[in-house]
């Protein structure tokens, strides 16, 4: 079972999200367009183009297809219907349909450059840290070095290990995290 504080972890992970509100929903928005909300009875409401809907509800047995005017906008699902691990992918798919195509581009490219880094990050942090550090820009230990440890853990991704092997690399180079 995913909860509220699950998603809202990972949808703010995401580049440029913002929270608010959405006619009572907790919502989150890309540069002002809504990509996922939840509704007070905890259900999940993702805008998804219409092949990932259709591949949605195929996935989740107690979703639906979300509809407004007529037309399928996307998918929706109880939260407790849906793991963290497909729900997340939901998200992501969700934040990529409505994000401007050159903020989701950037963080495409930041994705296929965690398979090489380019930087100084170590690699002993792990991938789906690296992806997370360069998805919010952080390419280089010294970009690690201005966020705290807790900045760092809020990323979705980036877990207590991934800071202890920076802070680490971090203390061989005679720096720190932000305090």
């Amino acid at each position: 079972m995913t909860t509220l504080a699950q998603l809202r972890r990972y949808a703010l992970a995401l580049p440029e999200v913002e929270e608010g509100t959405h006619f009572g929903m907790a919502a989150f928005s890309v540069r002002g367009k809504g990509f996922v909300s939840v509704t007070k009875d905890s259900q999940v409401q993702v805008h998804l183009p219409p092949d990932e809907t259709e591949a949605a509800v195929g996935a989740h047995p107690t979703g639906e297809r979300l509809v407004r005017a007529g037309r399928t906008i996307g998918f929706r699902v109880p939260l407790a219907d849906v793991d963290g691990k497909d729900l997340n992918a939901l998200v992501r798919a969700a934040w990529f349909s409505r994000a401007p195509k050159r903020l989701a581009a950037a963080l495409g490219d930041a994705e296929a450059a965690a398979d090489e880094p380019g930087g100084d990050l170590p690699a002993g942090i792990g991938r789906p840290a690296t992806r997370a550090l360069l998805g919010a820009g952080l390419t280089t230990l010294d970009d690690v070095a201005r966020h705290t440890r807790a900045e760092l853990l809020a990323l979705h991704g980036v877990g207590p290990k991934a800071v202890r092997v920076l802070s680490e690399a971090l203390e061989q180079r005679g720096g720190s995290l932000r305090e």
